[in-house]
């Protein structure tokens, strides 16, 4: 059976039972934090996640009188073993893509920290090339100052990488 596993995670949790598609699709979209969800699709694909679980048994569906809100409750059938498992893949899957995110900022970093390198050789030959003969002053000083800006440039990336790496491992300590 295909079936959302952020959804599985949401439902499987014990104290988690009476509710509504709109109570799933509420945590669904805090634990997805993605504005760009239309929450009405995501309600309507909740509710057909949920209607799975209705034809499999694992959950009962109550339709109200009154406003016709539809509610539904875990049975004894419950699989919650397949359930959790489920809910684990997409932990699992949460915490690799973090990883990813992690090493494609280092590997950024390493690279700004090398192209730095570069410029700032570049300047310093600029600068040996003046002393070693002032008269190319007005041919050097345009190259001298555009590798300049390039370093600051190239150190502004390195501070916003470093700083967003800092804000994650604060993020990680919580």
């Amino acid at each position: 059976m295909k079936f959302d596993p952020l959804v599985a995670q949401i439902i499987v949790a014990p104290n988690f039972d009476n509710f509504t598609t709109s109570d799933v699709r509420s945590a669904y979209l805090a634990l997805k934090n993605d504005a760009s969800l239309v929450p009405t699709t995501v309600r309507r694909s909740i509710y057909a996640e949920l209607i799975k679980l209705v034809k499999k048994g694992w959950l009962k569906k109550f339709v109200s009188n009154k406003k016709g809100f539809t509610r539904f409750n875990k049975t004894a059938g419950f699989n919650v073993e397949f359930i959790a498992k489920l809910a684990t893949s997409v932990a699992v899957a949460n915490e690799e893509k973090k990883d990813n995110k992690q090493e494609l900022l280092l590997g950024k970093l390493n690279h700004y920290k090398a192209e730095l390198l570069l410029n700032i050789g570049e300047t310093e030959a600029y600068k040996e090339l003046y002393s070693e003969s002032p008269e190319l002053v007005d041919e050097l000083q345009p190259q001298y100052n555009k590798a300049r800006d390039n370093n600051t440039r190239i150190l502004g990336k390195i501070r916003a990488i470093e700083g967003l790496l800092k804000q994650n491992e604060v993020l990680e300590r919580i």
